[in-house]
């Protein structure tokens, strides 16, 4: 199985970083708990704008 480079929180549309008093949490909205940035689940739903980068680089691959 080819491994996808930008499958990760970060990445996901249910990714959220919430800042309070200097410090930045990583929630996953989708699931409803914290989470890391670096991280990955198989319930993955990338952004627009990385579903765009990838449909790109794949494009260029060609």
């Amino acid at each position: 199985m080819k491994k996808n480079q930008f499958h990760c929180c970060a990445t996901c549309k249910h990714f959220r970083a919430v800042k309070e008093d200097s410090k930045i949490s990583y929630f996953c909205s989708r699931l409803g708990y914290e989470t890391k940035p670096d991280y990955v689940f198989n319930c993955w739903d990338p952004k627009e704008r990385v579903k765009s980068l990838m449909k790109k680089r794949e494009r260029d691959k060609q």
